[in-house]
């Protein structure tokens, strides 16, 4: 079991206990951003079952859109490995970044020169207040991994991220990573 201190570029695993909260349910959280002011995260494994070009018809690449959060929903937000290609990114950690230049991206989009394994799209964001984040994690709502392959957070077709990451912790966490969705089902 890993409770450490959140940090920027860590990933969150909802613990099973969460179950029933119909957003982080089973999900794998990258946490983008961590200061005493609050954290900023994207779930990375819900997909929303749309694509970029259904949320802007002129790109005509269908990159799959998914759940980032519950805030902001009505905003697209994204995380790549291509710095030198996007203008003004963010880097959370380990050559993964943040934001940048749209502009830029419809661009590079346009001109096929971004790949589905280059760059990932969200509807809204993960967010937590000062200290919140660390009442859920003492009320065992998270794991914290701090070590992961950089290629699977980019990676789609993420449906089972949750539980492979839970086979990788091991021990007690193997029984919940085979368990059913919904334990009423079993």
């Amino acid at each position: 079991m890993k409770h450490e201190k959140p940090n920027k570029g860590v990933l969150l695993i909802a613990e099973p206990t969460i179950f029933g909260d119909v957003t982080f349910n089973r999900s794998v959280v990258l946490l983008a951003d961590y200061t005493e002011q609050g954290a900023v995260g994207f779930i990375l494994n819900k997909n929303l079952n749309l694509t970029l070009t259904d949320l802007i018809p002129d790109l005509k690449q269908d990159f799959p859109v998914y759940n980032g959060g519950p805030v902001e929903q009505d905003n697209l937000y994204f995380i790549h490995h291509i710095p030198n290609l996007i203008p003004d990114s963010i880097e959370i950690s380990n050559g993964i970044y943040w934001g940048g230049n749209f502009q830029a991206v419809k661009k590079l989009i346009s001109n096929n020169l971004i790949k589905s394994q280059d760059i990932k799209f969200f509807l809204g964001y993960s967010g937590w207040a000062a200290k919140q984040l660390e009442e859920e994690m003492k009320a065992n709502h998270w794991i914290t991994v701090n070590q992961y392959n950089k290629n699977d957070l980019l990676a789609h077709n993420q449906e089972n991220y949750w539980k492979e990451m839970l086979q990788e912790l091991g021990g007690d966490y193997l029984i919940w990573a085979n368990a059913p969705e919904n334990p009423n089902y079993n």
